[in-house]
């Protein structure tokens, strides 16, 4: 009890103290609420006292998720058309993104529409999952023709223009129906696992451009790698696209793994997505449990996009996990202080619970 005493008092006097060194325009100060070890999304009451919570402890942005496990958390005509199911049923027709809208607005807050899952459309179990018994030709394979798996997450093929084609759909619902003020992807949007893309519909597109030879036996190869990475690329511009001409005031944000590790591991080659232009926002996800770490990874991101483009990244920090971390108060106030240090004029906490069991403000006003 007592560490959780001493945890974030630190942090009551860390914004009068560096809170001069950044602009009010361009300051984010945002947490992820999701609805993994966390209630905030189950009905509007708890709605409310996590906009509160926010509000209270000094936050400017949320990013609520509306896609996870294959289902949305509204009301979703396009999954609806698609398997049947308007909306994952523990949330009993209330529509959280909804009422994060309403309540967020009226305390000044931005609301971010989060599609958690990306192209990833199960967890840990497929076997029953809607997705692969309707859709079976839009799961990506690794070179054994094996489900794509990778951490417990099974994915769709992510450069197939029917599963490209479904994830404009749903993103563009979410613009068109509610008052958001932005949408995110994050590391399974746009992402696949370097594992997949062996598939006969990847195979086929990679032959018809290679002159008929297949995709290298080595899932990271270079070159192979970065035509993969291409075509999500394409997808990422498209969407963007697609996201300004619906709303052209929609902020289009993504989160991705930390680069190049990003690009080997999941196809993100997200310095691209800021140098080209289809990025309003990256929160590359600097997750660490030491500063020394957090220090040399985020130094690493600096050098990884021209420096005219700095402005538009917002570290992403890890805070609390559902296995009952909780950042160390000390540990806090480091990486905020050194984010403001090394330029940056806001982050991102992973994730709401942090600032619901804090006891203190975490940020001043």
């Amino acid at each position: 009890m007592l560490r959780y005493i001493f945890t974030f008092i630190a942090l009551v006097f860390i914004h009068s103290v560096i809170f001069a060194q950044s602009s009010a325009k361009d300051l984010m100060r945002g947490t992820w609420i999701t609805n993994v070890a966390s209630d905030a999304m189950l009905n509007e009451n708890n709605v409310k006292e996590a906009v509160l919570n926010c509000k209270r402890n000094g936050l400017t942005d949320i990013f609520v998720v509306v896609w996870n496990n294959g289902l949305t958390t509204y009301p979703s005509n396009v999954v609806e058309k698609y398997i049947g199911i308007n909306q994952d049923p523990r949330y009993k027709k209330f529509d959280p993104i909804a009422s994060f809208v309403e309540q967020g607005h009226k305390y000044g807050l931005k609301v971010h529409a989060w599609f958690e899952f990306g192209f990833s459309y199960a967890y840990k179990d497929s076997s029953q999952n809607n997705w692969l018994l309707k859709y079976p030709n839009w799961v990506s394979r690794d070179q054994k023709q094996n489900l794509l798996k990778k951490n417990g997450f099974f994915w769709w093929n992510s450069l197939h223009p029917e599963v490209q084609d479904f994830m404009q759909q749903l993103v563009l619902e979410v613009v068109q129906k509610y008052k958001v003020d932005g949408v995110q992807g994050d590391d399974r949007l746009p992402a696949m696992p370097s594992e997949g893309g062996y598939d006969t519909y990847t195979t086929k597109v990679y032959n018809d451009e290679h002159n008929g030879v297949n995709p290298p036996l080595n899932s990271k190869e270079p070159l192979w790698i970065q035509w993969r990475a291409n075509k999500l690329n394409e997808f990422a511009k498209n969407l963007y696209g697609s996201v300004k001409k619906t709303n052209p005031a929609c902020i289009v944000s993504w989160a991705p793994s930390i680069y190049p590790w990003s690009l080997e591991q999941y196809l993100q080659d997200w310095p691209t997505w800021l140098k080209e232009g289809y990025a309003d926002l990256i929160i590359p996800q600097v997750y660490r449990y030491q500063f020394d770490s957090y220090a040399a990874t985020l130094k690493a991101v600096a050098k990884q996009v021209p420096a005219s483009l700095k402005s538009k990244i917002y570290p992403g920090i890890l805070t609390s996990l559902g296995d009952g971390y909780r950042v160390d108060s000390l540990f806090f106030q480091k990486m905020i202080s050194l984010n403001r240090s090394e330029g940056y004029n806001g982050e991102v906490l992973f994730y709401y619970e942090t600032i619901k069991d804090a006891k203190t403000i975490i940020y001043k006003n």
